[in-house]
């Protein structure tokens, strides 16, 4: 026998006697091809004979249906599983790890794989046996976690040749397919990173991706690698054209370093971007969106969407005040086009503040969408204040020199004062085109989402300037007479059931002690101005008083009921076909190919109502889904949740109704219009 087959030969040995010595006779003894725990059985993915270069081998475990294991990056509650090599007859590579999935248990976010998963890793032999030794530890989780531990050999000869198990090569191909690939040369990724942002002082970072040739038109799954930096929450998103935004949370406290990574997948391949730069929020350049479609196609979307808005139930209240001051006393051209002007302003101005307060919170991390000013208890009691008092002066219980009726219809500042009343009451309402525009503005720097929502006050102002414009129009008005006081007094009934509505909205916000607090407010108003109109002394002082201490005291009562989650019962109250939504729970349907209907909706949002009692809560359709087994979800919004806020965005909506579809065995939605009929929903089910 030469000296290169003794060397050959005695090499395993030695190299078995070394691990023996280092680690002890008991643990190699106890190290077998396999490991096993509660719920999680561990298998070499190996070949039978090795070759001499460089193979992929892995670690395959195989879990109990509903257990999970982890990935790199474990997410807020799990553990990654550890491989600790003490002995090798060659070289070995790092780990390599699977893009995960996000796995949602109660209030945390965890990333790992549902189901079996091989950890992978490159060996290479240098004797003649390809030797390994490892200890391994490892968590599995369904909602209890159970830690497990093991030692695991492999003794496998080397020779000309690989020769593999049959079917186990094809497994470890799978799991080495779903390696991310490193983002360098001609790896394919369809994206290029436009930019990362965040605030040294902030709560999130922000990514900002553009979509290239061969890339999906659905945003891809991004994973961060560095689980002390962000958290493993899904980020929201924001999607307009090619460019699609991230928004992570960061976790609290943690240091912000100069560069971070994530993993990128579009569910059939994944990518790893690594020491990526991190710019400061405040000096990092705009990220335009010139890839998709051009900003004026959105800017006629949004004037198409605000002239629609004028069909909607909530701006009929307050263009009736100004309807009324059209066939007032008469004036000249000149004069009406003036006003149609000035509450255009109104309407523009409005548009453009909210616009703006809007973009400032989001920059600021804040979870909000349009519409926010009615997810304030104290806005919706201040509103129900405003219709109150205007009602009993159209009704003509109450006069006081006409001042709410000149305010209202009449004078100069009266007629933008009623375009910023008509946006704040309308703007929670969304309706066709809208939608879209509103939502590709969180992602559009400031002066196109501005263009935004300034064309969404010209479509909401338009048809009032162009009725005062265009004398025509006015004359085929009824000449002035008595008939005015009457057309008066019946305009107060909108005005009276926009109240009941804004009732029930503060009712859903606070609770049940949301009737009672509105009811007193306006009681006690009336009673007020009761007491002013009697002349003995001092009456009108204590009507001033009684009116500044309800204010204070129901003011205070629903924004500290509002803070104190006293609505919480309140919001839950739904049909029992309805679920409240929980991103967990849906997951969980969505795996067990269950088709499931999200309805995104708000008590202060009268389409949404108007949609579930004509439609989502009709026989027809409440049948049609029971036939379907579809899991039916309310994601109420009335109440700020930053949650729901996520989860419009990651449709590429910031205001409601939203209706998500998601057919069984799919995990992308399909969204139907913001106005809903009988036949949309068959038609869900029609190629069933």
């Amino acid at each position: 026998m030469s000296n290169t087959s003794v060397h050959r030969t005695l090499f395993p040995l030695l190299f078995l006697l070394l691990v023996s010595v280092f680690t002890g006779w008991s643990t190699l003894s106890s190290a077998q091809e396999t490991a096993s725990g509660d719920h999680v059985n561990v298998r070499w993915l190996a070949p039978d004979t090795f070759g001499p270069g460089e193979e992929t081998i892995g670690f395959y475990f195989e879990v109990d249906p509903g257990w999970h294991v982890y990935w790199r990056n474990a997410g807020d509650s799990g553990a990654a599983p550890r491989f600790d090599f003490i002995g090798a007859s060659g070289k070995v590579g790092e780990i390599q790890w699977p893009f995960p999935v996000r796995l949602p248990i109660e209030h945390l976010t965890n990333l790992g794989y549902e189901g079996d998963v091989a950890y992978l890793f490159t060996v290479t032999p240098e004797a003649e046996r390809m030797e390994l030794v490892v200890n391994l530890e490892w968590l599995v989780c369904k909602v209890d976690c159970i830690p497990g531990f093991g030692a695991m050999s492999l003794s496998r000869p080397v020779a000309d040749q690989v020769v593999w198990p049959q079917g186990d090569r094809a497994l470890r191909d799978r799991f080495a397919a779903q390696i991310p690939l490193a983002v360098s040369g001609n790896t394919g990724f369809p994206w290029s990173v436009r930019n990362v942002t965040a605030e040294a002082d902030g709560d999130s970072l922000q990514l900002v991706l553009e979509a290239g040739e061969g890339a999906s038109s659905e945003a891809p799954a991004v994973f961060p690698l560095d689980g002390n930096l962000l958290t493993a929450k899904a980020p929201q998103i924001a999607q307009s054209g090619s460019t699609t935004g991230y928004t992570f949370q960061r976790v609290p406290g943690a240091p912000l370093p100069d560069s971070t990574g994530f993993v990128i997948s579009d569910g059939s391949r994944a990518w790893q971007l690594e020491q990526l730069d991190i710019q400061a929020a405040a000096t990092a350049a705009p990220s335009p969106v010139d890839g998709g479609q051009p900003l004026w196609l959105l800017v006629l979307a949004a004037i198409a969407g605000g002239a629609i808005l004028n069909l909607m139930p909530c701006v009929f209240p307050v263009l009736s005040i100004k309807l009324f001051g059209l066939v007032g006393p008469e004036k000249h051209a000149g004069e009406r086009l003036n006003e149609g002007l000035r509450y255009a302003a109104g309407v523009l101005v409005t548009f453009a503040v909210l616009g703006a307060l809007l973009l400032v919170l989001r920059a600021g991390g804040a979870a909000i969408g349009w519409g926010f000013q009615l997810q304030s208890a104290p806005v919706v009691l201040g509103l129900i204040l405003l219709f109150w008092v205007m009602a009993l002066s159209f009704s003509g219980l109450y006069e006081f020199g006409h001042h709410l009726m000149n305010l209202a219809g009449n004078s100069r500042g009266g007629s933008f004062v009623t375009g910023v009343l008509a946006v704040f009451v309308a703007a929670p309402c969304t309706g066709p085109f809208m939608g879209a525009a509103l939502g590709a503005a969180t992602l559009l720097p400031a002066y196109g989402a501005m263009a935004i929502f300034l064309g969404l006050g010209i479509g909401l102002a338009l048809p009032f300037v162009l009725l005062c414009a265009f004398p025509a129009l006015l004359n085929r008005l009824p000449a002035p007479g008595p008939w005015m006081e009457t057309l008066r007094q019946f305009l107060a009934f909108p005005l009276y059931a926009t109240v009941i509505w804004l009732l029930w909205v503060l009712g859903r916000l606070v609770g049940e002690s949301g009737w009672l607090i509105g009811a007193m407010l306006m009681l006690t108003i009336v009673f007020a101005f009761w007491l002013g109109r009697h002349g003995f002394r001092g009456s009108r002082w204590l009507a001033w008083g009684l009116v500044l201490a309800a204010l204070v005291l129901s003011f205070g009562a629903a924004n500290k009921l509002q803070h104190s989650g006293a609505a919480g019962a309140a919001l839950a109250q739904e049909s029992s076909n309805w679920q409240p939504y929980d991103r967990s729970a849906i997951n969980q349907a969505l795996s067990r190919e269950q088709g499931v209907f999200i309805d995104y909706t708000a008590a202060w949002c009268i389409t949404c109502q108007v949609n579930k009692k004509l439609v989502l809560e009709s026989q027809e359709v409440e049948a049609l889904f029971r036939e379907n087994d579809v899991y039916l979800v309310r994601a109420d919004w009335t109440d700020q949740n930053p949650e729901i806020t996520r989860a419009l965005g990651e449709l590429g909506r910031n205001s409601v109704p939203v209706y998500a579809w998601y057919a069984p065995g799919e995990t992308e939605p399909v969204l139907l219009p913001q106005i809903l009929k009988t036949d949309m929903i068959e038609a869900l089910f029609d190629n069933k």
